[in-house]
Parts: structure tokens; C-alpha cells; sequence
């Protein structure tokens, strides 16, 4: 089997579903799994629905609505109100209004993932729906019911040795599927998500469990470029990249593919191809065994919106082993993404995301052993194959506020200068 995987970009409205009905039709459908992510903005939606839901706002109700409008506007964009799938969608809404009105939980992961899980629910059954109508024969399965996974709400770990039993029993070659992407469900069968744009790691699960012949990615852009066009001119398309390389521009940051893609598919040599869901027998980009990189080019990789904090020991006593064990145990602990780490005898200076809002808590409990100072809203720019060039480049117009660089890779933390 190959394993598709389109994003929320490419089935944001009809036109977008007619789009990856042209795009099979061009590259082929048989025994294809075709993973699908939540419609444009819509599990950003679902979020503002949890928003409202936890602070018992009075939007609540308007912004569960908003969702409901914006699927049935596609629907009804693509078939006649007679069409059963209209059912299929009042059933899932019916479902998320019961688990809003009778849930008792107060953990905010956990009602975050059943809720949110209805963006690509609702978005598979309409493309599985329209393929189906189109003659594209498919059928739509659960993913709930093939990746099984622990209860980390919200940043599920896989279970891999009941996942892998699920799709033997599940998935039978020699036919098409299409299923939800970013989702799985725990032993009590509550809904997992596998993190933010976890869709690629569920195409990369599922061809991992399958054998797959290869995973293709297709997005709005050519293949993996360079660096990110919004944040930088004349970015390239790179053709071919390694594994290996491609773990560590993921490890970094780079968007294009989530980081726990890779490590599945490198272990069975199964390539991965990054191509354009607008020109779709274009080549794009070739993630596999093999060079590298090709072409060789420094890659740039942003990311916004982090904390740098830098550590000292009040009595002026060194950092040591114990000390920075202590703060990562405290980092594991309030659930900090780790960027970048530099220590001194006397300092130690960490880039953060605070991914999920802990950071006051995290600095209350470091300034009993630790002065604390921080910078917010950092940028944290990696470049991969750097040369002077490239990093003058990126430290122009900024203030440099902390440098590292290896052999291949230079990395600074920067703020705009005012």
C-alpha cells in the first residue's frame, strides 16, 4: 500500500476536495490510505469551542455553531441535502453537544482531545463521502480503532505492539481507506491526540504497521525548501534529503515534517516524498536512504515565541551535575520544550517553548535555589550547513542574545532591535 496524507490546507472547501479528487485521479488510487487532518482552521475552532467550554462562556454555543455552519456550507457545496452523509455530520455534532452537556471531567487534555478530535472526524467522512461519489472507491475507517495508545491527553504515546495487531486485523490490502489523521484512543477507548500537526507521524505510524511502499506528504508548496518562505526570500527546494538529515532539521524545528515522522519509516527504509497538492506530478522532494542533501545549501529554521532563562547560583557556588538535574527533572516536570541549553561554571541558559502556559509556575519554583532572569518572545534561528554568510544574514537588524554553533549547525537567539 502507499500512504497519502493531505492537510487541512488542501480540504479547507470544496474546491479543495475536488482538487484531491483530481489529484488521484493523477497519481493513481488503488491500494492507497489516504490520512486526512482537520478542515483549514478548524481545529483552531475546536479550540476557541474548549475555551468557552472551561470559562462557561456565553460564546459558547455561537462558536460550536460556527463549526457546525462551516462543515455543512462544504457539504452542501458538494452534494444534495437528500445525501445520507448529512446524517453522518448530525451524528458527530450530536455527539460532541452530549459529551459538552454530560462531561464531569475537569482535566482540560482530556476534554481538549474529544472535543478537537471532531475536526478531522467530521473532515474524513465528507472526503470519504465525495471520493465514493466521485468513483473512487473507499472506505472509511476509525483510526480510534487502530492506534491504540497510553493517556497522555494531548501528546499520546503509541502503543505499537497493539496498533500493529489492529491493523493487520483492520486494514486489508488491495483496497482504499481513508481515515483521520492526529488521533488515536487510549485502553479505556477515550480519545489520544498525538500532538499538534500529528497527522504526518499518523500517515508515518500506519506505513510503518503496513509495510507501506512509501508516505507522501502532499502540501501547498513544492517539497521541503531551504528555509520557510514567510520568513525568508529565494527559499529552494531541496530533491533529496537523508533520513538522518531530515531527523535533524525535524529535531530543530523545521514545519514541513513533524518530528516523530522520521524514526518510524527510517527503520523499514520506507521513503518519504514531500510533494505539491497544485502541481501534483511534480517531483518535490525525496526523504530516504541516500545523500544528505542535495542540493547542499544552508537551511534556515525559525522558531518564534520562545523563553531564554538564564540560571545563577546565588552564593556563587558552580553548577553542577546534581544542579542541572534538578532543572531538567523541573522542565520534564512543567512541561517545557527544550531548544537550546548552554552552562557556564556559574549559569545555565535554556530556550523554552511553554508550550502549554507553565512557565510563572516553573519560575516560582526555580527562584527558591536560583536567581531567574528571561527574555520573552525570543527567536531561535538554526541554520544547518551554515556559512558567514548565511549567518550574517539572519543576525542582521537583530540583537544577538545568545550564539552556539558545531561543526554543521549555528544557532542564535535573537530580538528584534528596536
Amino acid at each position: 500500500m502507499k500512504v497519502f496524507k493531505f492537510g487541512g490546507a488542501s480540504v479547507k472547501d470544496a474546491t479543495g476536495i475536488k482538487n484531491v479528487v483530481d489529484v488521484l485521479h493523477k497519481v493513481g488510487h488503488d491500494e492507497v490510505l489516504l490520512v486526512v487532518s482537520a478542515m483549514g482552521k478548524t481545529t483552531n475552532a475546536l479550540e476557541e469551542v474548549v475555551k468557552n467550554y472551561f470559562e462557561q462562556s456565553p460564546a459558547l454555543q455561537s462558536s460550536i455553531q460556527e463549526v457546525k455552519k462551516y462543515h455543512n456550507q462544504i457539504a452542501m457545496d458538494l452534494f444534495e441535502e437528500s445525501h445520507p452523509l448529512f446524517q453522518t455530520l448530525t451524528k458527530f455534532f450530536g455527539e460532541l453537544d452530549h459529551f459538552l452537556s454530560h462531561n464531569k471531567s475537569p482535566n482540560y487534555n482530556f476534554v481538549y482531545d474529544q472535543v478537537v478530535s471532531y475536526g478531522e472526524l467530521l473532515s474524513t467522512a465528507i472526503v470519504s463521502n465525495y471520493l465514493n461519489f466521485c468513483g473512487i472507491a473507499n472506505q472509511w475507517l476509525d483510526v480510534r480503532t487502530v492506534i491504540k495508545t497510553d493517556a497522555t491527553y494531548r501528546d499520546a504515546e503509541i502503543n505499537w505492539e497493539l496498533t500493529q495487531k489492529n491493523c493487520s486485523k483492520l486494514i486489508r490490502k488491495k483496497q482504499a481507506y481513508i481515515t483521520q489523521g492526529f488521533l488515536g484512543s487510549d485502553e479505556n477507548n477515550f480519545t489520544t491526540t498525538l500532538g499538534r500537526e500529528g497527522s504526518d507521524y499518523t500517515a508515518a505510524i500506519l506505513a510503518y504497521c503496513l509495510n507501506a511502499e512509501s508516505v507522501t506528504i502532499w502540501k501547498d508548496v513544492p517539497g521541503v525548501l531551504n528555509a520557510d518562505p514567510r520568513y525568508f526570500e529565494n527559499a529552494q527546494l531541496l530533491t533529496q534529503i537523508s533520513y538522518r538529515e531530515a531527523i535533524e532539521l525535524a529535531f530543530y524545528g523545521a514545519s514541513v515534517i513533524h518530528p516523530k515522522t522520521l524514526q518510524p519509516l527510517q527503520k523499514k527504509e520506507i521513503p518519504l516524498f514531500v510533494k505539491s497538492f497544485i502541481n501534483p506530478l511534480l517531483s518535490g522532494t525525496s526523504v530516504s536512504k541516500g545523500a544528505d542533501l542535495v542540493p547542499l545549501l544552508p537551511c534556515f529554521i525559525v522558531k518564534k515565541n520562545q523563553l531564554l532563562v538564564s540560571l545563577s547560583s546565588i552564593d556563587f557556588s558552580f553548577i553542577m551535575e546534581e544542579n542541572i538535574s534538578e532543572i531538567f527533572s523541573l522542565l520534564h516536570q512543567f512541561n517545557m520544550k527544550v531548544s537550546l541549553i548552554q552552562n557556564s561554571a556559574i549559569s545555565f541558559s535554556v530556550c523554552v517553548e511553554d508550550k502549554f502556559g507553565n512557565f510563572e509556575a516553573l519560575r516560582n519554583t526555580l527562584s527558591k535555589k536560583f536567581k531567574v532572569a528571561y527574555n520573552e518572545n525570543v527567536s531561535l534561528y538554526t541554520i544547518r550547513h551554515f556559512d558567514e554568510q548565511a549567518a550574517q544574514m539572519v543576525a542582521q537588524n537583530k540583537t544577538v542574545l545568545l550564539k552556539q554553533s558545531s561543526r554543521e549547525t549555528l544557532q542564535l537567539i535573537t530580538k528584534e532591535t528596536e
